[in-house]
């Protein structure tokens, strides 16, 4: 069988007069796009742009939900209760389909962004609450996770879940990535990351912090627009994949062909 894998990237995260990253060059790779809903980055106007331009490009829409935290990027640890992250993250998924009702598309899939995503592969009462946002918003969208507690969640409650690989990122044993605030939490040398997306889509593993191979499913791949080189090494690791025979197509394709 064909290997089949979805290209995704951040995207829309800018703020005001402020940009980040290279949108147009991304979206000339993706199959999907996370944007921002406001929380960590993104504004009407940029939300509005970015899903025109998704549109134009074929590119399916996803919301990015985050903590309510402009200054830290949504980075940081915040003591939210469940129910302030169940009735967050529906009102950003919500603020995203109204501009995707507006260029006649709606909003395909949820990926919670930075703290809240990592505390929600770990977390069950924060994975519990975005699964209660996203089935209460729309029980087709697809929940975009790590192997964890969210991907359960979503599960148990019948809801897709495509599984994301991050090659540019560490790895434990456990599955879970390294924290940012640590040493070798961001893999920089191309030629490895460009190894390890290969891995991921075509073996289904990858080589954790203790040097040991551990499985991973990779429904898609997450490209980062973000830092210096950052989109000539999305290109390779797109290039490289056809190359291997690896068909990039939606995420819905994908997940059908799991079936």
């Amino acid at each position: 069988m064909t290997p089949m894998v979805d290209l995704v990237a951040d995207l829309g995260e800018g703020f005001g007069a402020y940009t980040m990253g290279d949108d147009a060059a991304l979206l000339e790779l993706l199959t999907s796009a996370n944007i921002a809903c406001g929380f960590h980055a993104g504004d009407p106007r940029i939300m509005d742009a970015t899903v025109r331009t998704c549109v134009e490009k074929q590119v399916a829409v996803g919301a990015h939900p985050s903590f309510p935290d402009l200054v830290g990027f949504g980075r940081r640890a915040m003591d939210l209760t469940p129910e302030e992250v169940r009735t967050d993250v529906l009102y950003q998924i919500g603020a995203l389909q109204a501009f995707a009702v507006a260029y006649g598309t709606r909003v395909h899939h949820v990926a919670p962004h930075g703290r809240l995503g990592n505390l929600v592969a770990v977390r069950a009462d924060y994975a519990r609450a975005v699964v209660d946002a996203v089935a209460a918003f729309d029980e087709s969208l697809i929940v975009l996770a790590q192997d964890g507690e969210l991907a359960d969640a979503a599960r148990a409650r019948g809801l897709r879940v495509g599984i994301v690989g991050i090659a540019d990122r560490a790895y434990r044993a456990d599955g879970t990535l390294v924290p940012r605030s640590e040493t070798g939490a961001v893999i920089h040398d191309p030629d490895e990351v460009a190894r390890r997306t290969l891995r991921m889509v075509t073996e289904g593993v990858i080589r954790s912090v203790d040097d040991t191979d551990i499985q991973v499913a990779c429904d898609t791949v997450l490209l980062h627009g973000d830092s210096p080189g950052a989109i000539a090494l999305a290109a390779r690791i797109r290039e490289q994949l056809l190359t291997a025979g690896v068909e990039i197509t939606s995420l819905d394709k994908v997940l059908s062909g799991k079936e």
